[in-house]
């Protein structure tokens, strides 16, 4: 990540599309080197830079090796979020994020961003678009999931079948959404903000687990996309899918954790990092 280029955008509009869900248009002149892709997951690598660094000074080309020199309290902090939509005619990239209060970087900064202001990120990057060849889709994850969901409804064709299941707070938090008609939309419930509820609501216990896990399972091969809280997605549902109903690693590659309860995104990419190699070395045992 150190050597990527950081490009640098402006922010255009916000738009609150939801109690704790703030779009962001961005654009300006680092769309002259933002190239999109096809996923319907791709995301970005948003870079929060302290108002008091001067950019302007720092070392060209700008890349994470340019703050290098900073003291740690002027050092960045990297956030990653998926693009709902770029929009190439106009130059613009929209980025929905989710908003939980004050806490963390991303939300109270999208919270509070203004037109003019800028931001720096790299990307995009990804790795899923629903394989048409399957005979029907599983999309199922909570509000950090929500835009990569949405984008992968969108890509879906007329005819597709399938189940999607978003776990948010509440009824408030539902937004539009475009998907075709054989393509069930179900939004599953938490009573209250995901940093906020009690345990018997979350990891282990969240929603979205029960709603999955017995919902009736369609015929044919199915492309599985799930993504949310770690400890729900990765040591509930992938289990589930993997072990119980037998989905291939081909159909199953894009099952895993945005963030985890009680973490950063610093040390959730450490968590990853461990289970990852615990894995690995199970796998070699």
């Amino acid at each position: 990540m150190a050597g990527r280029p950081v490009q640098t955008f402006e922010v255009v509009r916000t738009r609150q599309l939801a109690p704790h869900m703030i779009r962001v248009v961005l654009g300006g002149r680092g769309f002259d080197t933002f190239v999109p892709n096809d996923f319907s997951d791709a995301y970005v690598k948003l870079v929060f830079v302290p108002e008091e660094v001067d950019v302007a000074a720092l070392p060209r080309p700008l890349t994470m090796n340019s703050f290098a020199d900073l003291p740690s309290s002027k050092q960045p902090s990297v956030r990653t979020m998926t693009v709902r939509h770029v929009d190439v005619a106009a130059r613009e990239i929209a980025i929905d994020i989710a908003v939980h209060g004050e806490h963390g970087v991303a939300g109270p900064w999208a919270a509070a961003a203004q037109p003019g202001q800028p931001i720096y990120l790299m990307g995009p990057s990804g790795a899923y678009r629903p394989d048409p060849a399957a005979d029907w889709h599983l999309l199922a994850g909570d509000e950090s999931a929500l835009p990569a969901i949405a984008a992968a409804l969108e890509a879906l064709p007329a005819t597709a079948r399938g189940k999607a299941f978003i776990e948010v707070a509440g009824p408030d938090d539902e937004i539009p959404l475009a998907a075709p008609e054989s393509v069930a939309v179900n939004w599953v419930y938490r009573g209250g903000r995901a940093d906020l509820v009690p345990a018997d609501r979350a990891g282990d216990h969240a929603p979205l687990i029960e709603a999955v896990t017995t919902a009736l399972w369609l015929p044919g091969q199915v492309h599985v996309f799930i993504h949310g809280e770690a400890q729900a997605v990765m040591h509930n549902l992938r289990p589930y899918l993997r072990n119980e109903r037998g989905v291939d690693a081909k159909w199953a590659k894009s099952i895993s954790g945005y963030w985890r309860r009680g973490r950063t995104e610093e040390t959730f990419r450490q968590w990853k990092r461990e289970l990852a190699q615990a894995e690995a070395g199970t796998d070699m045992a």
